[in-house]
Order: C-alpha cells, then structure tokens, then sequence
C-alpha cells in the first residue's frame, strides 16, 4: 500500500486507536498493518469494497490464533516455524503478534535466538519480502530521502546493524537485517510499541564473508567490507541522515564487531538518543542475574570479586555495567575495577601486551599481581584462584570452558560462587546447566545465556533461569520514549538490571533461580521502563515525550500512568474509510 493510502490516528498517550484508510479492496489486504484476513466485518467490507475478496464467514481474532497456532504446530523444524511467523507478519501484523503473545516463552527462540542466527546465514535463499531499509556505499547520499519513505509510520524505534558480529556466527552480510527484525518483534511484544513505528535498518558496508561473495545468489552489496576512514565517513552519514530525519527516535546500534561497537556507541552519545545493546543491554541484564544472586547470599555486591571469561563487546560491555553499579554503591573508580578480571583467547588481559582500545580499560598491571610472572599465569584457572573470583561470567562462545576443575576452584573461594555461561547460541555456552549443579552438589548459582530445559534436582525439576537481553532493552526503549529524554546514560542500565532482579519471584530465589520466567516479559518492560524514566528525571535528561500530549510533567506517578497508556496490544483496530 503506498504512502498516503492510509494513516494511523493517536490517542492522547500516541497510542493507535483508528487507521483512516483512503484505498480500497485488494490494497487493503495486501497492506500487513490493515489486513485482518477474515475478520473484517460486514461494515468493513461494504465501506472498503472487499466483498467478494475474502470469504463469507467472519472469524474473529482469537479463532484466527488458534488456527495460526494449530499450523505453526505442525511445522516440522525451528527454521519452518520461523518462516510461518514471519510470513505471516507480512500479511497481518496484528494477528502475528497476537499468535506470539499467546505464549511468549514458546515463540521467543523461534522469532529471535537461537533460529534468527539460522535465518540470518540462510536469508538470501530464503527472501520472500522486502522489510526494513538497506543502506549501502551506492545509496548512502541518498540516505535522507530513503528514511522518509517511512516518515509517515511515526518511526519511533529503529534498530541498525552493520551485519558484522551476529550473534556467535560473524559476518552475515546482508543477512544480518533478520537480528534487526527479530529486536523490533520483541519491542512490540516486550514494550508494547507498535510495529509501525519500528524501523530495521542494514548498513551493508560489503562482507568478508568469503561463501557470501562467492554465492551467485548472494542479495547484499558485493565487496570486501569497508574500513577504515571510509567506514567512518559511511557511518556518519547514516547518523547525520537518521538524526535529521527522525530527530526524536531511539536508535539501538545492533551486532557491531568489537571495537567498532564501542567506537560508534561512544561517537554519537550525545548527538543521537541511541545505546548498543550487545555492550549495554548485555551488561545490564548480567547485573540484573547477579543482583538476584546477591538477594540469595544475602552478600553485597561490593564484596565480591568478578571474572568476565570473554572480553568481545559483551564482555567489555558487562564489565563496564559493573564498573558503573560498584561505583554507584560507593566504591572509587580504582576500587571497583580492581574487582573485575576479563580474560580473553590469550589470558588475562595484562597492560604489557597489545591491546584493542575497547580492552584497555580493566586491563591490569603487572608490577600490581604478587603471583603474576607471566603470561603462562594468565589462564583462567590459575587466575581463579589467585584472585579470590567469586563471580564467573562466560562471554567467550568457548564451549566447555568451564569444566569441572573450574568450578571446584570457584568453591574453594565462596560457599554459593555465582557461575553464568552467557555465550549464544547454546552449542557454544560456557557448560551445561546440569554440569554445573552437579559438580557443585548444587551450591552454584547458575544462569546461561541461551534457553535450557529445566534440570532434576534432589527429585525436583528446576526451570533455568535464562539471562536474556530482551528483559532489559524493550523497557529501556520504551523508558526514554515516555520520559523524553534526549540521551541515554549508563545509569538507564543500572536502573534497569535492579528492575528485572526485582521482579525475580521469593520463590524462585528459594530454588536458587535467578531470573524471572519471560512470560512476564509484559510486566517487567513495564517495572523497566519505569525505573529508566525515573532515572531520565533523576540525572536531568528528561523532557517532554513528542508523542504524548498527555505529559508526566516529570512527576514519576503520571509517568508510569503515561508508560501504561503507551502500550499497544495486539487487536484489531477499527479502519475508517476516508
């Protein structure tokens, strides 16, 4: 449906309450925001002239999800049942995601981790439709012009990858733009923002990714990635258009490689309303499971001693968040880093050998290690032991690395060492859940990553805990929205972390379970956003929420009165025939 052809009306919160539609029959059902398929109903079809073009019956929204879920059941494979979800995404939206709010649990490793990686690595042979925008050296001078085709939306959220670092599988090309759809579905689901004001954004600077480049069927931009100044000035461009054109819009840099993430993140702090969430939301919903650990042990955090095993973007970016939360409770800048170890590929990461600028800042020196003689010292179990590490945290995408001497050591140094096997997808996680409990005789406090099946414990089966970004960054967005603010600031993430520990049931504490089930997803968006906007007040960065004419007034209770009205949920809205 072209632009022009229908337009979204607001209520006072900018939440959808009508779309006012000018074209008629089968425009209307080819457009994924107004088909309902069967469930227009009678005024609907005479006003929109659909007689005829959809069958008779009138099969209301929640007939619809059952028959979707009947057939989404039938699909033999998770890359199947990908396919089905998005596939019916592009025909009706609403019903997509009323499918995916039935049983979020369920839904999630299909539209996001692990099956996205698979959709990312198979998206060329598997093209069906054009979504988001694809930004390249060819079109970059362009970029303005091309952000506006979807000004009309009231883009509200955009989510951009440069294709590079996609989750533990590399350079994707092209195919990264699935991570960015598979983000914005969760936004909806998580944040309750409407799908319409979500924007996925590709910034394909090429690949080297050599089966990509020698794939005749390869759809993304075919040359060597570019890098350097040139790499910049493209980014730069991209953010001077984005700005321009959608000045109010939070942008969430996605899978950018190492020290590019940290680069560009720094880079537009303060001229975009934007944050990485590999870097920010991996560290937040880190300090989220550990926080829920300390309400366990009955510890402060400032007491304990933090190994992160992996220093990539996510590694740094959780030692960052413990770095700013230490500090929060009281500790000097000096004080808390002395707490956190990274360790990467070749040890611990040591101020005498060649460094990334990213690593720099929790490298350690030397002359300050008493047991330190050199770099054969830097192994992690050695490290473990010497430093006391009572928190283990695994960002390597190391399988096995945390075998059962690791954990032993982690024994010798606390009675409950909290152990968390963070790395996606699970093929590539740290050790087995189960592994871990027994080596243990069940003392560790055990989180991953990536979603396991629950495991027996003295003749009880305990659900494991699964650290998931997606507790941390559609309640962020929706926070900044809400509250207005005009930055986002390493506080946000802190706030957010003890949001979600806060929302861990007395219950699951009991069995040692460390974050909450994500069919609460809704609730603790919502507790997240709260806790984000109240922080926006706290420091100064709030304002008025653009999209709202009704405005918190930077008072915490009409904020979350105003979070609350922002959601949108997935029903059909009325279409008015203009």
């Amino acid at each position: 449906m072209p632009e022009g052809s229908y337009e979204f009306g607001y209520d006072d919160c900018g939440n959808t309450r009508e779309i006012r539609v000018s074209v008629r029959g089968l425009a209307v059902l080819n457009n994924n925001f107004t088909n309902k398929g069967t469930s227009f109903s009678e005024e609907e079809r005479r006003q929109l002239k659909l007689s005829g073009l959809v069958p008779p019956a009138i099969r209301p929204l929640e007939s619809q999800v059952e028959n979707s879920l009947a057939v989404f059941g039938g699909k033999q494979d998770a890359l199947e049942k990908f396919i089905y979800v998005r596939s019916l995404f592009d025909r009706n939206v609403t019903l997509a995601h009323a499918l995916i709010s039935r049983d979020i649990g369920q839904f999630m490793p299909i539209i996001y981790t692990p099956t996205v990686g698979l959709a990312c690595q198979q998206y060329s042979s598997m093209f069906r439709r054009a979504n988001g925008l694809h930004l390249y050296p060819d079109n970059i001078e362009q970029a303005e012009e091309i952000l506006l085709q979807y000004g009309h939306r009231d883009i509200r959220v955009a989510v951009v990858t440069d294709n590079q670092g996609i989750l533990g599988i590399g350079d994707q090309g092209a195919g990264g733009i699935a991570i960015c759809l598979g983000k914005l579905m969760l936004y909806t689901q998580g944040a309750g923002i409407a799908p319409w004001h979500c924007l996925p954004i590709s910034l394909d600077v090429g690949t080297d990714n050599q089966a990509l480049l020698a794939d005749p069927d390869y759809l993304g931009w075919r040359q060597p990635r570019l890098t350097g100044e040139a790499y910049v000035r493209f980014v730069q461009r991209f953010a001077r258009a984005f700005r321009t054109v959608y000045p109010n819009a939070l942008c969430q840099w996605e899978d950018f490689s190492k020290q590019n993430a940290f680069a560009i993140r720094d880079a537009y702090l303060h001229d975009l309303i934007s944050f990485n969430d590999d870097i920010q939301g991996t560290g937040a919903v880190v300090l989220a499971g550990i926080l829920s650990a300390m309400r366990i042990k009955q510890e402060k955090l400032v007491d304990q001693v933090f190994l992160v095993h992996g220093a990539g973007a996510g590694g740094v970016g959780v030692a960052e968040q413990l770095d700013t939360a230490l500090r929060e409770a009281g500790l000097s800048a000096a004080e808390a880093r002395a707490r956190i170890f990274t360790v990467d590929r070749k040890g611990l990461v040591t101020t005498d050998r060649p460094l990334e600028p990213y690593k720099m800042k929790f490298a350690k020196e030397p002359a300050l290690l008493p047991w330190w003689q050199g770099p054969s010292d830097g192994g992690l179990l050695n490290v473990l032991r010497h430093v006391k590490v009572t928190v283990l945290i695994g960002t390597s995408g190391q399988a096995g690395a945390f075998n059962e001497e690791v954990v032993r050591a982690m024994l010798a140094n606390c009675e409950q060492p909290v152990i968390l096997p963070l790395s996606n997808p699970t093929a590539k996680a740290e050790a087995l859940p189960a592994d871990l409990y027994r080596w243990s005789g069940g003392r560790a406090l055990i989180a991953t990553g990536s979603p396991f099946a629950p495991v027996n414990r003295e003749g009880r089966t305990i659900r494991v805990g699964q650290g998931n970004n997606v507790f941390v960054f559609p309640g962020v967005g929706l926070g900044v929205l809400a509250s207005g603010a005009r930055e986002v600031l390493p506080e946000f993430f802190t706030a957010a972390a003890r949001a979600v520990a806060e929302n861990v049931a007395p219950a699951d504490l009991r069995d040692g379970i460390l974050f909450p089930p994500v069919h609460n997803l809704r609730a603790i968006s919502r507790a997240v956003a709260l806790a984000v906007g109240r922080a926006a007040i706290a420091k100064g960065v709030s304002g008025l929420c653009v999209y709202s004419r009704f405005q918190h007034d930077n008072d915490p209770e009409r904020l979350a009165e105003l979070i609350n009205s922002m959601f949108w949920e997935p029903v059909y809205l009325p279409l008015v025939a203009v």
